[in-house]
């Protein structure tokens, strides 16, 4: 028998304690996301959940320790080992190419946003032209226009940093 008797019982429960597991779950470092899913798998528990117990403080506690052991499953998801949080990617340099290219990759994220896509998409990502033109919307004479003008200002902001064979 769950730990709440019908359905207005529930919504109590669940406004008395998830703000406590969602702060829990901060403490653990898990974003937003993370921490309303461990949120909605204690809940779920404690829906399957037959114990009974005495008091508040013995009900705190159980889902306190619930909420821990979620945390700490959500951290050693495999899952999550293997993928990066968007603000963490955009900080990170792209995979695949030398340390010592951040200096090119810095300046091409400077240039104005139709200029990096072009670089983008044709440098990093190997589309030829014709093909940049068909995911842009715009004719490929206008790509081969912005890369030439993005070539341009990357050759004039990398000029002296050992980048003169753009």
């Amino acid at each position: 028998m769950p730990v709440w008797k019908d359905a207005s019982d529930a919504a109590a429960f669940v406004q008395r304690y998830a703000q406590m597991i969602l702060r829990l779950c901060f403490t653990y470092s898990l974003g937003r996301a993370d921490a309303e899913d461990v949120c909605q798998n204690v809940f779920l528990k404690l829906l399957q959940c037959d114990r009974r117990f005495a008091d508040e403080g013995e009900t705190r506690a159980f889902i306190i320790r619930m909420t821990i052991n979620e945390c700490k499953d959500a951290l050693k998801s495999g899952w999550r080992r293997r993928t990066v949080p968007l603000d963490e990617l955009i900080e990170r340099e792209a995979p695949g190419l030398p340390a010592q290219d951040s200096g090119v990759l810095a300046a091409v994220q400077r240039l104005p946003l139709k200029y990096r896509e072009a670089v983008y998409l044709y440098y990093y990502e190997g589309y030829n032209t014709e093909e940049i033109a068909a995911l842009a919307g715009v004719k490929p004479a206008a790509v081969r226009q912005r890369l030439a003008r993005a070539r341009e200002k990357l050759r004039k902001e990398l000029e002296g940093s050992g980048y003169e064979t753009i």
